[in-house]
């Protein structure tokens, strides 16, 4: 449920940006977020430029004034109206582009409001599971991660070994051979398509804020014997978190960053 809200919500804000490319373009001059409140507000009074030319400055100043809005002035006003009278925006069916903007904003805050709710609910249901916490503890990991993952794993005591979940989520490795030939190996892509989602944002989120993971993730792609491609990497970066993720829910351990980084100190503890 909370991927089709959050595909609805997704939806909606590109319908919205493609109703401000044809009616108003120059609006994301001054806004960079339609969620803005200050330009929300205007936007119910004013919805095409043609609006806030008539309104003027001192027109939606006295909109921001009356709703308090703080750090919404003059200045502001000025940028908006500037922007509103030198808009190059169509000016074709006004009345059903007002309408149309309504509709879209409000579409935009109830799917908000839903993915919210259902984010809340999967928070607290999450508590029932054993170990959960373990997961949530390391850096990088974030409710979508997990709940994704238990999601579309299940129960994690029905499988054997991590290479199971790995085979699970289209992560295995198979051959690229046929006839003679032979190919570089790639991961088989048979299996469910939201768990390998799942775990491939994980991958990156993790290596973009955990120093472990970061680090990893780039001797995959420098080492001297089969360095891999940046897509690769992410890809053998995943599969680790699978293999973590099942030690602690299977065994209730904590996250090892010592123990996840074996793969970089092995050959050197070999060598020596």
């Amino acid at each position: 449920m909370r991927f089709q809200a959050q595909e609805e919500l997704t939806r909606a804000k590109n319908r919205i940006a493609r109703w401000f490319s044809i009616y108003f373009p120059e609006y994301k001059d001054v806004y960079r977020d339609f969620k803005a409140v200050s330009g929300r507000i205007v936007l119910q009074a004013a919805p095409l430029p043609e609006d806030i030319r008539k309104l003027g400055v001192e027109g939606v100043n006295r909109i921001w004034r009356g709703a308090k809005l703080r750090g919404a002035g003059m200045k502001r006003a000025k940028t908006l109206v500037s922007a509103a009278e030198h808009s190059i925006g169509s000016k074709e069916a006004p009345e059903a582009a007002r309408i149309e903007l309504r509709n879209l904003l409000n579409d935009m805050d109830v799917y908000a409001s839903r993915v919210e709710e259902l984010l809340g609910m999967i928070g607290e249901k999450l508590k029932e599971i054993p170990y959960i916490d373990k997961l949530m503890a390391i850096k990088g990991v974030g409710l979508l991660t997990v709940s994704g993952f238990i999601a579309e794993a299940g129960d994690i005591r029905r499988f054997e070994d991590p290479k199971q979940l790995q085979k699970l989520a289209g992560y295995a490795i198979v051959a690229n051979e046929s006839g003679k030939h032979k190919g570089e190996s790639r991961i088989s892509y048979r299996g469910r398509k939201r768990l390998r989602y799942v775990l491939y944002e994980a991958a990156l989120s993790l290596i973009g804020k955990n120093a472990e993971f970061k680090e990893i993730h780039e001797y995959y792609r420098t080492r001297k014997e089969n360095p891999l491609k940046k897509m690769q990497s992410v890809v053998a970066v995943a599969c680790k978190v699978i293999r973590i993720f099942y030690v602690i829910l299977t065994k209730g351990v904590d996250y090892d960053p010592e123990k996840m980084m074996g793969d970089i100190r092995r050959p050197q503890i070999q060598a020596a």
